[in-house]
């Protein structure tokens, strides 16, 4: 836990708590069904908390923001970020209604009131946000049209869909065919897991 105020020095006290509870609730579940791989979990601060915080190196949600998590799974990244932007409202689904239950349980744990979860294929999803976040789903070409038609009207500033990818990303941009902007993570964080994590941010 002792890389969050390092990387994130504006956490106060309370959120550092929150992200504790949120790995201890995590690891209890994740016994029962299996929400990460046993070696993740050993690297949860790193590869989990710290991956999905990387999207708030690239973007700052506006308070009075909405956020759709798409394919949360575990509530990744939702939950982390939820934490790190208490003002900003986020809707977390997945199609897999045993994960949505344990996202649903850890909110309620952590006291995330600006937190909703729902059983949902993304391409249901009726009502509009201002940011979309995932964590490689799928290819992005495959991913974007899911969610090109979940933007408000008018969204916030920097609105659009942030994305997060490993590896390299040329072809797949490529096969995208819409200006995307990279952030590589490993301009921010210094553990060998970062060397090719990357956020993609497609505009709204």
């Amino acid at each position: 836990m002792n890389l969050l105020p390092h990387y994130f020095p504006a956490f106060t006290p309370a959120q550092l708590r929150q992200f504790a509870l949120l790995e201890t609730e995590f690891r209890a579940i994740n016994e029962q069904i299996n929400l990460v791989s046993r070696t993740d979990m050993d690297n949860f601060g790193e590869r989990h908390l710290l991956h999905s915080l990387g999207i708030a190196k690239a973007v700052q949600f506006a308070p009075g923001s909405a956020v759709l998590d798409v394919g949360t799974g575990g509530g990744l990244p939702g939950l982390p970020l939820a934490i790190a932007f208490p003002e900003v409202k986020f809707h977390l689904v997945d199609s897999i209604g045993k994960k949505i239950r344990a996202v649903q349980y850890m909110a309620g744990a952590l006291g995330l009131d600006n937190v909703t979860a729902e059983q949902i294929r993304a391409e249901q999803v009726r009502d509009k946000y201002d940011f979309v976040v995932s964590r490689a789903v799928t290819r992005l070409a495959a991913f974007h049209p899911w969610v090109a038609k979940s933007y408000k009207a008018k969204p916030a500033p920097g609105a659009g869909l942030y994305y997060l990818k490993g590896g390299d990303l040329t072809d797949e941009l490529a096969e995208l065919g819409r200006k995307a902007r990279v952030t590589n993570l490993s301009d921010f964080f210094k553990e060998e897991f970062f060397e090719t994590k990357k956020v993609v941010f497609v505009a709204a």
